[in-house]
């Protein structure tokens, strides 16, 4: 599972011209979902989503998390995060999974962030075709890997 956070001021998804997610301050998080994914990638992404201290503190240090600023999510999946560009000029998507097993693992990880967080989590429609509006905030952008913890 590879996730992108981006810290924003704000953000929306909107599909076929409806708002399906928005927040004010918080994280548009980007996730990427291979068919090698567990329960156990969803939980350890969550926790470091929701404790990754990349907001500033009083003296302008990044030293808060989304929590300790009481900041938004907005989760949106891509399956492009799992490009692979070793051969020519076109991506291949292969390691990205299909809905089958993508939908269910997108799901429980909306549910696993609202569980930690104890907030309601805005999010994209799964496969649909989303516009992602963003005011990228620093800009600050961590990507994450569940299967390359660094």
């Amino acid at each position: 599972m590879r996730v992108v956070i981006q810290r924003v001021s704000e953000a929306s998804v909107t599909v076929d011209s409806n708002i399906t997610g928005s927040i004010q301050k918080g994280l548009l998080v980007l996730v990427g979902i291979e068919d090698a994914d567990t329960n156990e990638d969803i939980e350890w992404l969550c926790g470091k989503i929701i404790n990754l201290r990349i907001f500033d503190d009083e003296e302008g240090v990044m030293n808060k998390s989304v929590m300790d600023v009481g900041g938004e999510i907005l989760l949106v999946s891509q399956f492009t995060l799992h490009a692979s560009t070793k051969k020519g000029n076109r991506p291949s998507y292969i390691k990205a999974s299909k809905g089958d097993f993508a939908i269910p693992m997108y799901e429980k990880m909306i549910a696993e962030l609202e569980n930690v967080s104890g907030k309601k989590i805005q999010a994209g429609i799964f496969g649909a075709d989303m516009k992602v509006r963003l005011l990228n905030d620093g800009p600050v952008t961590i990507v994450i890997d569940s299967k390359n913890k660094e």
